[in-house]
């Protein structure tokens, strides 16, 4: 499983817990950035998620506002 923190768009960034690897989810996630800047609209981070679920069906997409750290 990889952690990716994702800066999508003016909202606060987000993490995803996923099987997925970087590529695939800038397949999903950046033509969905274009098209809010060329169109003036807004996804939430419920959208970015489910359209990487629709698009990838058998990988595990989990999103997490906040990831805690453990320092040592």
């Amino acid at each position: 499983m990889n952690v990716f923190r994702i800066s999508a768009n003016d909202e606060e960034d987000f993490f995803i817990l996923t099987t997925l690897d970087p590529e695939q989810i800038r397949k999903v996630i950046q033509p969905m950035v274009e098209y809010e800047r060329e169109n003036e609209l807004m996804y939430d981070k419920e959208d970015y998620i489910l359209s990487l679920q629709q698009r990838y069906k058998r990988a595990k997409v989990v999103m997490h506002q906040y990831i805690e750290l453990i320092q040592f």
